[in-house]
């Protein structure tokens, strides 16, 4: 997403110099959402970008990886050669974690690609007794679609609860009931000590039945092979962009789930790993490129995730909020959480209630000051809680 977008933006914005788009798989450029969903059920058969790069002038190279950049010669070196750049922009996004002591064993599977996706299908359609480690929001997606496809399901989760890297335990905890409606077994305070081919045992000595295991438990930037270029990583491995995601050195840019970057609104250093973050990046990287003078990139982040038959939106970020209000039931079929910082609306996360996201959203990019008592009644529209 973030490297096509980039691309487009640039020839939107007016670039007309030569555009190479250089990516490692195969495979046309393609939406990453519909994996888990439509492509995992095989209701699709891919989910390739519908963008014309022939007509946009932009040059793609499939199936070439990249495993260096020397920033003083302005090239990048790949398998197949070195490559020159004038501006060079880094969208390698993320990688996921693999459960330690797992590699090469038959049946193990990450779902991050297209080919990631394939290998999967056929495990849902011959209905497979699956385990899935880590009860975050890769695993909850994935387990709706294997308990739609009538598979078996144990999701295994060291913590205490769903989503305990993402949400607190109070606004968490009503999520794990999600998982017993649908049929699928949650294990919590649940450790993997070892998986062999058809079985996962736990630390405590459980044997788990399972024809695949499905891993879910993070994912990290894709910037290994940056290490020696004078690029600035993070501790956690992301590049280092400044409020226009520029990187540490000249004429590189980074975007997507493989950058940080500062942001005054939230007063912290962001890594968002999320579809709406390879969207609205590239626009300021196209800018800064074509020579405009856009806007510091500070966005409120936002995502969403379709799981259990709900539909779960999430803006902001509710680190440093002082007061949590709820918006409805949770044991009810949509509810909503507001986190606010000196009355200001600093996150929402909504289950089945777009228009308080939609609205939310709107109040945390201009700072709106709220009325507590009336952001918690939930026949009252959010935006209605504005402070006069």
């Amino acid at each position: 997403m973030a490297g096509v977008q980039t691309a487009v933006a640039l020839r939107e914005q007016g670039f007309t110099g030569p555009v190479l788009l250089i990516g490692a798989e195969p495979h046309q450029p393609y939406d990453r959402p519909p994996l888990s969903k439509a492509v995992l059920l095989g209701k699709a058969e891919g989910s390739a970008f519908e963008v014309d790069f022939e007509a946009l002038g932009i040059t793609l190279r499939l199936g070439v990886e990249v495993t260096g950049v020397r920033p003083g010669a302005h090239e990048v070196d790949t398998e197949a050669g070195p490559v020159p750049y004038d501006v060079l922009v880094v969208a390698t996004g993320s990688v996921p974690v693999t459960l330690p002591g797992t590699e090469g064993i038959r049946g193990v599977h990450l779902l991050r690609t297209l080919d990631d996706a394939e290998r999967l299908r056929p495990v849902l359609a011959d209905q497979h007794d699956i385990v899935v480690v880590g009860a975050g929001w890769i695993g909850a997606e994935f387990t709706t679609a294997a308990r739609e496809a009538g598979c078996a399901v144990t999701v295994v989760e060291a913590a205490g609860r769903p989503l305990a890297g993402a949400l607190p335990a109070e606004v968490a905890a009503p999520m794990a009931e999600w998982y017993e409606e649908s049929g699928a077994a949650l294990l919590t305070h649940a450790r993997v000590a070892h998986v062999e081919p058809g079985e996962v045992a736990l630390d405590d000595g459980r044997l788990l039945p399972a024809g695949a295991v499905v891993v879910g438990i993070g994912a990290r930037p894709a910037t290994d092979w940056l290490k020696g270029s004078g690029i600035e990583l993070g501790e956690d491995g992301a590049i280092v962009a400044d409020d226009h995601l520029r990187t540490s050195v000249p004429d590189v840019y980074a975007v997507g789930d493989c950058a940080s970057f500062p942001s005054a609104r939230y007063g912290e250093r962001l890594l968002v790993h999320h579809w709406d973050n390879a969207l609205q990046g590239p626009r300021t990287v196209a800018a800064c490129i074509v020579g405009e003078a856009p806007r510091a990139y500070d966005p409120v982040p936002y995502f969403w995730s379709e799981q259990f038959g709900r539909f779960v939106q999430y803006a902001g970020h509710h680190a440093g909020a002082d007061t949590l209000v709820w918006r409805g039931d949770p044991a009810g079929a949509s509810w909503s959480v507001a986190w606010l910082c000196d009355g200001a609306l600093r996150a929402l996360l909504a289950v089945g209630r777009p228009r308080d996201l939609a609205q939310g959203r709107k109040l945390m990019e201009a700072g709106t000051v709220l009325d507590p008592q009336r952001v918690a009644d939930p026949s009252v529209p959010l935006k209605a809680a504005a402070q006069r």
